[in-house]
C-alpha cells in the first residue's frame, strides 16, 4: 500500500493529510497559524513559526496514521496565493513571509496601474479579476521604493509554496496554479511574461521555473528531512492554488458540477475544455492538457457568522444559533444582510431593521447574504447554467442549513463530499498519479471521489427565494 501526504498551506490555519491509495484519510493534523499584524497594515509569518507549525501538522497526521514517515512515497500541496518571501544570494531570508492579506502597499502604483490597463493583459495572464495592493507584484514594486537597500541583496523571490519545495527539495521551481495569481506570467507559455517582468525590474532568474500542478520535482533532501520529519525516500510533486486542489479532490475536473469554497474568501472553481479568458474569472491550465480551471470569487464568505456571533452574541454558540435561524422562513421578515456585514458600523450592514428582528433573523440573513453571492459567482462560471451540481467544501460545507438554503436559492442539488479536507486529498491524488498507482486523474478520480450526501431543493422554498431575489 503507498501511502501520500497532502499539505494545505491556508492563511488561518495549515493542514497535513495522510492519505492510502484508496483515498482514504488516514491522519490529519490542523495547527493555527500565528500571524504578526502588531499595526493592522502588515501581515507576515516568521520563517521559523512557518516550519514550526508545520512540523506539527506532518507529525500528528503521520502519528494519527499509524504509519511510519518512511511509509510515505510522495507529498505535494495546496497553497495560498500572493504570500512571498525574498531570499539572498545565500538563500537565506531577507524578509518574512508576507501574506497575501499585508496591506503596505495599499495604493495601486503606476507600474501595475500601466500593466493591467493593456488590452492583452487578461488573454496573456488569465486574470480576469485584476491584482490590487495585496498582490505579490504591488509588494515587490513596494519594496523597490520604499527599501532599496533590501531589494539590492535580493537573488530569489519565492511563493510561500514555492520555500516548501525548495527547503524540501533543493530545488528552485514553481506551479503554474499558484504563479497565475501574480500577473506575472504568459498563462498559455506557462513561461513568465517579459513584458510585465521588466516593467517591474524583476531579472526573471529571480523567478522559479514554473510548471504544471502534478509534475514531478525531486526527493526530500536530508535537510529537508531534517525540518521535515519526512524521508529522503519521499518525492514530491508540484501541487497548486488551493481552490484548484479542492476542485481535484471534489471530483470537479470530470465531472460537470461548480465547486464552492465558503471561507475566509467565497470562491468558486469550473473546469472547462480550452482557454477561454474573460473579465471577472481567473484561469489557469489544469492538471492535464486539455483542462482549464475557472476560478471567481468574492469577500462576503464566513467571517459574517464569527463576527456577529462574538460581537452581538456571545451567549450562544454558532451551532446553537443556526438551530435558531432554521426556523425563520425565507427573507428573514423582510431583514437584509449586505456583502461584508461587519465592514459596517454597528449592525449598519443590514438594511430593514425592526424590533421584531432578533439574533437568528440576523444569522440567517448572513446566511443569504452569502448564498446570494454564491449565485453571482456561479452565473458568472456557467452562465448558460449548464453545470448539474454543485459540490461544497469550506466551513460553510459543515452546516446543513446553509447548504439547504444554497440549494434552495440556486435551485440546484449539493453533493457534499466524503471527504472533509478536500485541499489535502487533492493534492494527495497528484501524487497517487505521479507514482503511477493509476493511469491518470480520471482514473484517481473515480476511485477516490466519493459522495456522503445530496442535498437537493425543495421547491416551494426556492420559488420564495426566486421571488425574494427578483424583489432586492
Amino acid at each position: 500500500m503507498n501511502y501520500f501526504l497532502g499539505i494545505d498551506l491556508g492563511t488561518s490555519y495549515f493542514k497535513a493529510g495522510v492519505f492510502d491509495e484508496n483515498g482514504n484519510l488516514l491522519g490529519l493534523g490542523r495547527h493555527f497559524v500565528e500571524k504578526n499584524t502588531n499595526n493592522g497594515i502588515t501581515c507576515e509569518l516568521s520563517v521559523d513559526v512557518f516550519w514550526r507549525t508545520l512540523r506539527f501538522c506532518i507529525d500528528d497526521a503521520i502519528e494519527e496514521s499509524g504509519i511510519s514517515s518512511g511509509e510515505i512515497s510522495a507529498v505535494s500541496y495546496s497553497s495560498q496565493a500572493n504570500s512571498f518571501l525574498l531570499l539572498d544570494k545565500e538563500n537565506k531570508p531577507l524578509t518574512p513571509i508576507i501574506l497575501w492579506p499585508d496591506n503596505r502597499a495599499s495604493a495601486l502604483s503606476v507600474s501595475l496601474q500601466s500593466l493591467i490597463s493593456r488590452d492583452d493583459f487578461v488573454t496573456k495572464t488569465g486574470l480576469g479579476i485584476k491584482p490590487c495592493g495585496q498582490s505579490l507584484i504591488a509588494k515587490l514594486d513596494w519594496f523597490q521604493k520604499n527599501q532599496p537597500q533590501t531589494w539590492e541583496k535580493v537573488c530569489k523571490i519565492m511563493s510561500i509554496s514555492d520555500y516548501l519545495i525548495f527547503s524540501l527539495t533543493g530545488r528552485f521551481v514553481s506551479d503554474t496554479s499558484t504563479s497565475l495569481m501574480t500577473g506575472l506570467l504568459n498563462i498559455q507559455e506557462s513561461k513568465w511574461w517579459q513584458d510585465a517582468t521588466n516593467l517591474f525590474n524583476i531579472d526573471t532568474n529571480r523567478l522559479p521555473v514554473p510548471l504544471k500542478p502534478g509534475m514531478f520535482v525531486g526527493h526530500v533532501t536530508g535537510k529537508g528531512s531534517e525540518i521535515s520529519g519526512l524521508s529522503s525516500d519521499t518525492i514530491l510533486f508540484t501541487g497548486g492554488l488551493d481552490h484548484h486542489m479542492v476542485a481535484i479532490g471534489a471530483g470537479g475536473v470530470y465531472s460537470n458540477t461548480i465547486c464552492e469554497s465558503t471561507g475566509t474568501v467565497l470562491a468558486c472553481v469550473n473546469y472547462a475544455n480550452g482557454y477561454q479568458p474573460r473579465e471577472g474569472v481567473n484561469i489557469a491550465q489544469g492538471a492535464d492538457n486539455s483542462h482549464y480551471f475557472e476560478m471567481a470569487f468574492n469577500d462576503n464568505g464566513a467571517l459574517g457568522l464569527e463576527w456577529y456571533q462574538q460581537k452581538y452574541a456571545v451567549h450562544s454558540t454558532i451551532p446553537e444559533l443556526l438551530n435558531l435561524a432554521e426556523k425563520i422562513e425565507p427573507g428573514c421578515d423582510g431583514l437584509i444582510a449586505r456583502p461584508n456585514v461587519y465592514d459596517f458600523p454597528g449592525l449598519e450592514g443590514f438594511l430593514n431593521r425592526t424590533n421584531e428582528h432578533h439574533d437568528a433573523h440576523f444569522i440567517r440573513a448572513i446566511l443569504e447574504s452569502t448564498a446570494l453571492s454564491l449565485s453571482e459567482l456561479v452565473k458568472t462560471l456557467d452562465s448558460e447554467q449548464m453545470s448539474e451540481a454543485v459540490v461544497p467544501s469550506g466551513g460553510g460545507a459543515k452546516g446543513r442549513l446553509w447548504l439547504q438554503i444554497k440549494a434552495n436559492l440556486l435551485n440546484k442539488p449539493f453533493k457534499v463530499p466524503e471527504s472533509v479536507e478536500l485541499a489535502c486529498k487533492g493534492a494527495a491524488m497528484l501524487c497517487a498519479v505521479g507514482t503511477s498507482c493509476f493511469a491518470g486523474l480520471e482514473a484517481a478520480t473515480e476511485k477516490q471521489v466519493k459522495f456522503k450526501e445530496i442535498i437537493v431543493p425543495e421547491p416551494l422554498e426556492s420559488e420564495k427565494y426566486k421571488k425574494w431575489c427578483n424583489s432586492i
